[in-house]
């Protein structure tokens, strides 16, 4: 039997990765305001949307291990979130080509009677140099408007990311390598 677990998100990718994991998953949409406040540091920003998440619905399911994630990606001091539309999607990703940016994802789980955990993994992402075409090309073929930084890591196959130094997952949205770790150490695996 798969082991349950509620998902603070309505995130496809984190969905799929949690029950490729094994895990019987139920999402959630938390409501939670997010905030995007350039004076936090990228790890601090992620954790604090994300518990902002986990206690939005850990009150709707005390008894069960809630799980809420929020990935920020960050280049030279600015936070590049999701785009508001295609314009503000292509001047993202122009200013990412050729560069290279970090993800940072904040994981924050709830377990039975309010105890909780949480971390940040961070990836580093380097994308290849990029002209207006390639860039048109990719805004055609991705749908980047829910996606922070406007790209999606999971469907690349290097197009336009040149590398990737840490967690792949990370970068789609769940660090799986420390998120099983953590549940492994905390027997918050769900029943």
């Amino acid at each position: 039997m798969a082991r349950r677990l509620v998902l603070a998100s309505a995130s496809p990718r984190r969905k799929f990765l949690l029950e490729e994991a094994g895990f019987d998953v139920t999402c959630v949409v938390s409501g939670a305001d997010e905030l995007d406040d350039p004076s936090f540091a990228p790890a601090a920003l992620a954790l604090e949307n994300a518990g902002r998440k986990a206690a939005a619905v850990a009150v709707q399911f005390p008894e069960e291990t809630v799980i809420a994630a929020d990935t920020v990606v960050w280049m030279d001091g600015r936070f590049y979130g999701k785009p508001a539309d295609r314009p503000d999607a292509l001047r993202m990703l122009t200013e990412l080509a050729g560069r290279t940016h970090v993800v940072v994802t904040g994981v924050v789980l709830r377990g039975p009677g309010g105890s909780g955990d949480a971390f940040a993994e961070s990836s580093t992402v380097r994308f290849h140099p990029l002209g207006a075409a390639a860039l048109a090309d990719y805004l055609d073929a991705v749908h980047t408007l829910d996606k922070a930084g406007a790209y999606a890591a999971q469907d690349d196959n290097g197009r336009i990311i040149h590398s990737i130094e840490g967690s792949l997952t990370n970068v789609i949205g769940l660090p799986m390598e420390r998120l099983l770790e953590v549940l492994a150490t905390t027997g918050r695996a769900g029943r």
